[in-house]
């Protein structure tokens, strides 16, 4: 209920609206909805492709052994070379398969250079491609 007191309208009615309890109101209803909707979760969708026609897996290369000890002998897979030529030949054969085989080369810590550069010179010219030094973590002294 509202007052005139003074002069103006004397009979007359009061129009305006009370809006503090309406907007009190919709303050609770903001609140309401704001602590009621699910928190958003980020989530990137992402359309992968089934794998029904997978290739099958590739058939793992052979491995070859190739040891160089210390005066110079070259041995394959465990077997002792005899000289550089039979070396040669051996690297003639492999290079032919197809996947074409690992060479793991091994030399010893105490192995002439000049050895295990014919030996990597004679893989090159036989066009040996997959060639590693393995074990190598001794020479780190």
């Amino acid at each position: 209920m509202g007052m005139n007191v003074g002069s103006g309208d004397e009979g007359g009615a009061m129009c305006d609206i009370n809006t503090t309890p309406l907007i009190d109101v919709m303050l609770v209803l903001l609140i309401m909805f704001i602590i009621t909707i699910p928190v958003m979760t980020h989530a990137v969708k992402l359309d992968m492709p089934r794998p029904t026609n997978a290739p099958p897996p590739p058939v793992p290369p052979e491995i070859i052994d190739i040891e160089i000890d210390f005066d110079g002998t070259v041995v394959w897979n465990g077997t002792p070379v005899q000289n550089l030529d039979a070396l040669e030949k051996y690297f003639r054969v492999e290079s032919q398969q197809d996947p074409q085989p690992e060479l793991h080369l091994r030399p010893d810590k105490r192995a002439k250079y000049d050895v295990v550069a014919k030996v990597l010179a004679s893989a090159q010219r036989n066009r040996m491609k997959k060639i590693g030094f393995v074990n190598v973590s001794e020479f780190a002294d």
